[in-house]
């Protein structure tokens, strides 16, 4: 499926994500949307790109993550080349993140 089809059929879920603004409410949200076992599945995926942009190895990330070196190798691609969503969304909690040690939090 084209990029532009699968965006047109998660457009509402991503206008909601958007809109809302509490972590109890977004998360209570995605906790109705997807099983304890997507939410895991997210959750270490993301760890990966975290571990990935911190230049973890391959191996130590499977021993850690228990995800397989393809699935490990799909997460870098998208970190490095391909929509980047990973380095966006890696960034701003980068960014979040120093806010909140400077003290200025939002």
């Amino acid at each position: 499926m084209k990029k532009e089809e699968l965006q047109e059929k998660f457009s509402e879920i991503l206008k909601v994500l958007s809109l809302l603004q509490d972590e109890a409410d977004t998360f209570d949200f995605l906790r109705d949307l997807l099983s304890e076992k997507e939410i895991l599945e997210f959750s270490r995926r993301f760890e990966v790109a975290k571990m990935l942009q911190n230049k973890v190895s391959y191996t130590d990330i499977e021993k850690k993550t228990g995800m397989s070196s393809t699935t490990i190798a799909r997460i870098w691609k998208f970190l490095n080349w391909e929509n980047q969503g990973y380095q966006k969304a890696l960034s701003c909690l980068k960014s979040i993140t120093y806010r909140h040690q400077e003290g200025n939090h939002f």
